[in-house]
This record gives C-alpha cells, sequence and structure tokens, in this order.
C-alpha cells in the first residue's frame, strides 16, 4: 500500500439510528478512482476497521454497526482519527500482463474494481498458479470473459 493510497483524517463519530457513521471528508472516486463500491481497510480510533463504503445525499460515509460501537470504547460525537485504504490487491501492484488485459477492457476491469478483497485475490491465485506462459496468456484470457460476464468467480 503506498502513502498515496491512504487516506488519514479526524472526524467525529456520529449517532445514526442504532448504528453510528463517519463522514468522508474526501471523495473516494476522485482519491481512488471510480468504481461502483469501495472495499476499505484501517482503523477508526486505533481500532481495525474493514468493510463497504456507503453513500447518501450527503457523501460518502463509513458506518460503524450496532456490534462494533458495542465492542469498541470510543463513544459516539467523540472526534476520532481515521486510517483508510482500499482493501486488496489493487492495479498499480498487480502484474503488467493482468493490468494491461483489464485496461484493454474497461467493462471487465470495472467489475474487477467493485469486487470484494476475497474474489480478487481468488482470480489472481490461480493466473499466477501456472507459470508457464501460454497457460497464464490461456488464464488471462478466460479471467477477462468471467469478468466482462459479470462472473464473481470461475
Amino acid at each position: 500500500m503506498t502513502t498515496a493510497t491512504v487516506q488519514t483524517f479526524q472526524a467525529p463519530v456520529l449517532k445514526d439510528g442504532t448504528s453510528a457513521r463517519i463522514n468522508l471528508p474526501f471523495a473516494p472516486d476522485v482519491v481512488w478512482g471510480p468504481r461502483a463500491r469501495f472495499h476499505i481497510t484501517g482503523s477508526v480510533g486505533g481500532h481495525p476497521i474493514r468493510g463497504p463504503l456507503h453513500m447518501d445525499g450527503s457523501g460518502y460515509f463509513l458506518r460503524l454497526g450496532p456490534a462494533w460501537l458495542r465492542d469498541s470504547v470510543i463513544p459516539r460525537d467523540t472526534s476520532v482519527t481515521v486510517i483508510l485504504a482500499l482493501e486488496g490487491p489493487q492495479n498499480a501492484n498487480m502484474p503488467a500482463d493482468v493490468t494491461g488485459a483489464l485496461a484493454a477492457n474497461p467493462t471487465a476491469r470495472d467489475f474487477f474494481n467493485q469486487l470484494p478483497t476475497f474474489y480478487r485475490k481468488n482470480y489472481l491465485r490461480w493466473i499466477d498458479g501456472n507459470k508457464k506462459p501460454d497457460v497464464r496468456a490461456n488464464r488471462i484470457s478466460e479471467l477477462i470473459a468471467l469478468l466482462a460476464a459479470g462472473k464473481r468467480a470461475r
């Protein structure tokens, strides 16, 4: 994870029904690039967090559910340090042959980017599972076809 991908900021933990939320002071699609979903990892007040970002009319926010609030020592309406980064393999950290194939097919790339980390990692493990150039190329072609068809797994 490069420093440019990590966002650190101070924000209050706001009451939101039985849960809480932290409004983001930045636009994830501007910082991390447009995608259908943003799966993040990081910390809130020093406590680990991971999950999706949500959006409403006021912008993007991180939801903290009732269980997180129950187990956390952070009271609502307290300002905390939040550190967030995109979770899982990102295009900048992947092999050039895979990123090139994804760049050539925007539908496949966009679908890959919105997948949860588990699915992205599984696809990349499958491609890296064989080092023969011809098998690798075939797997990358199959990957693009599966992603373009909206398949989460093969």
